[in-house]
């Protein structure tokens, strides 16, 4: 299984970035996804995930109203929209995968599968 991040960049506070994470090696529809984050010094901290058909997202407080999480299970890969960038979401961030067919999960340690990890620096 690979999940391959990118679309990290700089940015300047209150731009936007997207970020994709195509995954090969196993049957996408099947597995729900999440965006999590860590930035120097802090733990890995849950971002956003996204159940296997779509129909049900979850956000964390800090950036609800400001990302979107999707998927295009046809192509296997999963986005992260973010507006309004701030300096405290600077971090890398990473995918990852779960395998299930129903809830949404925001625990790291739900996850099974990871990628590498995309840089998102927001200049102030």
């Amino acid at each position: 299984v690979q999940l391959q991040a990118s679309g990290g960049g700089l940015v300047q506070a209150g731009g936007s970035l997207r970020l994709s994470c195509a995954a090969s090696g196993l049957t996408f529809g099947y597995y729900g996804m999440g965006w999590f984050r860590q930035a120097p010094g802090k733990e890995r901290e849950f971002v956003a995930a996204i159940s296997w058909s779509g129909d049900s997202t979850y956000y964390a407080d800090s950036v609800k109203g400001r990302c979107t999480i999707s998927r295009d299970n046809a192509k296997s890969t999963v986005y992260l929209q973010m507006n309004n960038l701030k300096p405290e979401d600077a971090a890398v961030y990473y995918c990852a995968a779960r395998y299930s067919r129903s809830s949404v999960y925001y625990g790291a340690e739900d996850y099974r599968y990871w990628g590498q990890g995309t840089q998102v620096t927001v200049s102030s």
